[in-house]
């Protein structure tokens, strides 16, 4: 078992205990997705799980190399404000004026 399946499957013991059903149970794919768009919806979800706090807290002590956890997203074991696509950004045209002065 992966070290974020076992994560998971402790935070899911630990809703049990408290009664309560944890958004990322149903379909956890979601909170590993490479698609910022996923990850913002599984941050949204985060929002009103009662062990937000301390699966965050786990996900920075434990390093967590990727995911959404405690509604933050995780890359490299650390707290990312948005996770840009895969693959390199567009080339951006410089206007007229900027190209002529920087010889582009």
């Amino acid at each position: 078992m992966h070290q974020e399946d076992m994560a998971v499957t402790t935070l899911l013991r630990e809703a049990a205990d408290v009664g309560a059903a944890l958004p990322c149970a149903n379909n956890p794919q979601l909170w590993f997705s490479e698609r910022p768009a996923d990850l913002e919806l599984a941050k949204t979800g985060c929002r009103t799980c009662p062990l937000r706090k301390p699966c965050l807290a786990g996900a920075v002590d434990r390093g967590e190399p990727c995911g959404v956890w405690g509604g933050e997203i995780i890359q490299h074991g650390r707290i990312l404000a948005i996770k840009r696509p895969p693959g390199r950004p567009p080339k951006q045209r410089l206007p007229a004026r900027l190209a002529q002065t920087t010889g582009a």
